[in-house]
């Protein structure tokens, strides 16, 4: 889920090189009766990279959705990351960067030995704090 998908749209779409496939807005009584509530209209956004693409959902109404804890590490049950294969990660971490103002990592970490499949990555947040990991194989 996503506060603004306006803002979450240009750091997917403009940052990370995704295409716009889709946007469409959820009204109506079914859709509150599906989400358990009175009046859910959402907003949905699909970026769509070569192979799975990404959904951004936001709740329009109620608005009173909690931010991803600013502490969460990786290790907490809570947390996920969507991966990224992108063809040059310094570039890609520096768009990210300037983007958000900070990599959750000190910047591009070199994998000597390959085991993860990839040589070089990084570890960004959007701006809701979901964790963006940026590949190069």
């Amino acid at each position: 889920m996503v506060g603004d998908t306006a803002a979450s749209l240009r750091y997917y779409r403009d940052v990370l090189g995704l295409q716009v496939v889709g946007e469409r807005g959820n009204f109506g009584p079914e859709q509150a009766e599906q989400r358990a509530r009175r009046s859910a209209p959402d907003h949905h956004a699909a970026r769509r990279p070569a192979g799975p693409g990404v959904e951004l959902l936001e709740y329009l109404a109620p608005r009173a959705g909690r931010p991803a804890p600013v502490d969460l590490k990786a290790n907490d049950l809570a947390y996920w990351q969507i991966h990224f294969v992108v063809s040059d990660v310094e570039a890609a971490s520096s768009a990210a960067r300037a983007a958000r103002g900070a990599l959750t990592n000190s910047g591009v970490v070199a994998l000597t030995d390959g085991r993860l499949g990839f040589r070089h990555g990084a570890l960004a947040c959007d701006r809701d704090g979901h964790a963006v990991e940026l590949a190069e194989v």
